[in-house]
């Protein structure tokens, strides 16, 4: 099975294929930079962050672009309210992008054009539009005259005149701008400069670019006429998106792109976000409150790309205690290589089938959910046999097949962007190669062990659950059952 792909354009899942044999130019409209990164954005980012991933795994030659709203009125509104300027209120917002993107283990993408830096092809694209017949001055903004465009509303499946009929009770006849055109729903593409407000000199005066263009500029400048992925969030499929291919293919006449991309959105226990909510959550204040980052890549990539998530407590909960899964198997190979005689210059390929398979599950437009059963299924083989090593001091399986599963599991979680912590568990390691065994059960170890022995109580295996209490005693852990559950602490 070769890869298929979701394409909100055409409404249908399609065969993957490039302009160019090979190689892939893929856009996705990043953020304004007004404030911090919030779980939306969190989101959008590890998705198409794992979709850049894993067409790099798959063979193909990936230039990624992802832009920088910093020229708009929240900008503004935020330097006016923190008594700064649109560039120092950008700048701050982009280094914190920068760092929050770094925690959730997000690769940079190949450039991060910004609107304040590609003023000459938005300017540009503009005049190519006026000269075409799409595009008119009026006052000193210019506007996009949507009518002119037959394929307008392709994209979100709008038409104007159900536009026209649903908003002719709330358009302000006495409105400055709606005076200014010549029909409703056109849209500025160069905004007359205001008092106060940053401003670049243009053929139809001082001004500002409108935000739609911004976007079919810098895809133009750096990508060409036409790309292979338009990516973003579905919240951005109108007027965002229609808008961009109403500008891009009116001058070019070539599609914009050949597939359209768009994540879900995000919930927070159960309600849409949003401050009005009061449950609109930055990444810096849940990584802060000391959530792992891989727990919240994983929490994505646990729901399919296009579908909603939420993110609840009880889910976090979940990707955390899956998280711990998945680490007590990539750090398998760090804690036990020298008991089982790995050499470190012997290395071992994934082996073929699972890769396969997984290759075969996420061709499936993306199924990231799928391919993390395969992992899943890794991490608890070598879970187990860790158990076995720990409590055994061996194991009967060959060291060499344990070594392919791990190197396997390695691989397949880095195209995820899932990665243990190198120094993390290094107490663990060096005590566990050291044959002091007084420490070395991680606490993702120890939850299992007490999890097996609530089932065996359950059981009424009473003998075994008594087993596992003594083996953990001897490991210097100590539980405390109570009618809440059991706890457990190091002695």
């Amino acid at each position: 099975m070769s890869l298929s792909v979701y394409n909100s354009l055409t409404r249908r899942q399609e065969a993957f294929e490039t302009v160019e044999p090979g190689k892939v130019k893929m856009y996705y409209c990043g953020v304004t930079v007004y404030d911090y990164c919030h779980l939306g954005h969190a989101r959008a980012c590890i998705v198409w962050d794992v979709v850049r991933r894993y067409l790099d795994f798959c063979g193909y030659q990936v230039r990624y672009v992802q832009n920088f709203t910093d020229i708009d009125d929240k900008i503004l509104n935020r330097a006016r309210k923190e008594g700064s300027s649109m560039e120092a209120v950008a700048e701050k917002y982009i280094n914190a992008y920068f760092e929050d993107m770094a925690r959730l283990n997000v690769k940079e993408a190949d450039e991060y054009p910004r609107a304040t830096h590609t003023m000459n092809g938005i300017q540009r694209l503009i005049h190519d539009l006026e000269h075409k017949g799409y595009a008119y001055p009026s006052e000193g903004d210019v506007y996009y005259a949507v009518r002119q465009f037959s394929e307008y509303g392709k994209l979100s499946g709008r038409k104007l005149e159900d536009l026209q009929a649903g908003a002719s009770e709330r358009v302000d006849i006495k409105n400055t701008e709606y005076q200014k055109k010549k029909y409703p729903f056109d849209f500025a593409l160069w905004k007359a400069a205001k008092e106060g407000e940053p401003a670049w000199e243009s053929p139809w005066g001082k001004g500002r670019p409108g935000w739609h263009i911004e976007c079919s500029a810098m895809v133009r400048d750096r990508l060409g006429d036409t790309i292979d992925i338009h990516a973003g969030g579905e919240d951005l499929i109108f007027p965002h998106h229609e808008n961009e291919i109403a500008q891009s293919e009116a001058v070019t006449g070539q599609e914009l792109s050949r597939y359209w991309m768009h994540n879900g959105m995000v919930k927070v226990n159960g309600e849409k976000m949003s401050k009005s909510l009061g449950n609109f959550i930055t990444i810096r204040e849940l990584l802060n409150k000391g959530v792992d980052p891989m727990a919240v890549r994983l929490l994505v990539l646990q729901t399919q790309y296009r579908k909603p998530i939420d993110f609840s407590d009880r889910a976090i909960a979940g990707a955390t205690n899956g998280w711990h899964t998945l680490k007590e198997g990539l750090i398998f190979g760090k804690r036990y290589r020298k008991k089982l005689g790995w050499k470190e210059e012997n290395t071992s390929s994934p082996i073929s089938e699972t890769v396969e398979r997984f290759k075969e599950t996420v061709d499936n437009d993306f199924n990231f959910p799928g391919g993390l059963v395969i992992l899943f299924e890794l991490a608890k083989d070598l879970g187990r046999e860790g158990n076995i090593i720990v409590h055994e001091g061996k194991t009967s399986t060959a060291a060499e097949k344990l070594k392919q599963e791990w190197q396997t599991l390695v691989t397949l979680a880095g195209v995820l962007g899932l990665e243990a912590e190198s120094a993390a568990t290094t107490n663990e390691v060096n005590n566990t190669e050291s044959g002091n065994n007084s420490d070395v059960l991680s606490n993702a170890d120890i939850e299992e062990l007490i999890q097996r022995r609530k089932e065996a109580r359950t059981a009424k295996d009473f003998a075994q659950a008594d087993r596992i209490r003594d083996e953990l005693q001897a490991q210097g852990v100590a539980l405390i059952d109570s009618k809440e559950g059991t706890r457990w602490h190091r002695n």
